[in-house]
């Protein structure tokens, strides 16, 4: 073996051993970026005191990346009953006394970082009155948002719990 082939050798091995380190280094690059705008979607049951009467179910994005909305689901006393569109809040209001103002999740929509708002709300003019309200956002629907990152791919799940 002559010097130029051992040098030919050890070339081809610094390399290979370059890429292997730039290879390595490119996806802990990616998994990072992921990490860092990872959206952190939650849904809140909330009653308010005495100064703000209001009784809420709301969602809000926690994270520092948007969350893209790939799917909800409602169940309503046990049973399915659609994705948290119009057509499904109908179905479920109408029994109720008072339509509740409502903001739908389709499929698609974004929650921006620190983004909060109101999936059903109710101002309350006295708690009995809309105890009701209460009686149904806490213990008789439940909401399920299955979303994830720009990146795409996570299937991350957010559900509203019951009391």
């Amino acid at each position: 073996m002559n010097i130029e082939t051992g040098v030919g050798v050890c070339a081809t091995v610094i390399a290979l051993g370059s890429f292997w380190i730039s290879w390595g280094q490119a996806r802990a690059s990616r998994a990072h970026n992921r990490q860092s705008v990872r959206p952190l979607v939650l849904i809140r049951t909330v009653r308010a005191g005495y100064r703000d009467d209001v009784a809420r179910l709301e969602v809000i994005n926690a994270g520092i990346g948007p969350a893209v909305v790939t799917r909800t689901s409602v169940t309503l006393d046990g049973r399915l009953i659609g994705q948290w569109d119009l057509p499904t809040y109908y179905q479920m209001a109408q029994d109720l006394p008072l339509l509740p103002k409502v903001k739908t999740l389709v499929t698609g929509a974004a929650l921006i970082p620190g983004e909060r708002s109101y999936l059903l709300h109710l101002e309350e003019r006295n708690g009995q009155e809309s105890a009701w309200f209460w009686e149904l956002i806490s213990t008789r629907l439940l909401v399920e948002i299955r979303y994830e990152s720009l990146y795409g791919g996570e299937d991350f799940v957010a559900r509203s719990t019951l009391v």
